[in-house]
């Protein structure tokens, strides 16, 4: 039986693991193609990735929507969470569903509305409409994930807090949000990855200032390349630098 689990994970792995390996192993490619058979290994694809200033006005672009637009839905989304949590209102089960219901509806729908409510109110697309955008799909993310954390135990050491005389702010600065740190940490990052990944909002939303994954599908509308390959390599390594960092310091921290 254990021989057996460990072959499962060992092929779940494999499965998971397999295109992203794929990816890296081609953006080395010595060839102009990313497809097998691997002809030899090169660093020109991110000599060229590096050098490219359309590329890496991209990265920032992408840079600044993603954490600009996280950081923006989670203060909201903790806000939302830390009041509804505090005061039970008439028809607060209503109003949760309202807060989460955006996660249902498909990136399409939101950005054609968000752009028809932009353009009736005079925003022209730009990295602002699409940050905007963005927050509208993370916040409820974000409710979902801090609600789910406040505990009783969390409710009882705010009215702890109120009762001793702490004002509101000092309440939610002071108590709650140490309290909530692996939860709001999970929450942005989150946040983080699913805007740094859009691709349709983003899309419909910038005209001149596009964003990486714009960048992406503009440079694979003329063909597969290594670059491609050697992009996706790095926002991997970056990706796997930032979970194992937060696993060292914020997460084993919160365990112990």
């Amino acid at each position: 039986m254990r021989i057996l689990s460990w072959a499962y994970l060992v092929l779940l792995f494999l499965f998971i693991l397999l295109p992203v390996g794929a990816l890296v192993v081609f953006s080395f490619q010595d060839g102009r193609l990313p497809v097998p058979p691997f002809k030899g290994f090169t660093l020109e694809w991110y000599a060229r990735v590096i050098a490219d200033r359309d590329l890496m006005a991209a990265l920032w672009n992408s840079f600044l929507v993603a954490f600009g637009s996280s950081a923006l839905a989670l203060v909201l989304g903790f806000l939302a969470a830390s009041g509804l949590a505090r005061v039970a209102l008439p028809g607060s089960v209503l109003l949760r569903g309202l807060l989460i219901a955006p996660m249902t509806v498909s990136y399409l729908i939101i950005a054609l509305g968000l752009l028809q409510v932009f353009n009736a109110v005079g925003v022209r697309p730009s990295l602002l409409a699409t940050g905007i955008g963005h927050v509208v799909i993370n916040l409820p993310l974000c409710f979902s994930i801090i609600y789910a954390a406040m505990g009783e135990h969390q409710r009882n050491a705010l009215r702890a807090a109120r009762d001793l005389g702490a004002r509101e702010w000092q309440v939610l600065a002071l108590i709650s949000a140490p309290m909530l740190a692996p939860a709001l940490a999970a929450a942005f990052f989150l946040s983080v990855t699913f805007s740094w990944d859009e691709f349709i909002i983003a899309f419909l939303l910038t005209r001149f200032d596009v964003t990486l994954p714009v960048e992406i599908w503009s440079m694979l509308r003329s063909g597969l390349s290594p670059a491609t390959n050697a992009i996706g390599s790095l926002v991997f390594l970056v990706s796997v630098a930032v979970v194992v960092t937060l696993e060292f310091t914020l997460f084993r921290k919160s365990r112990s």
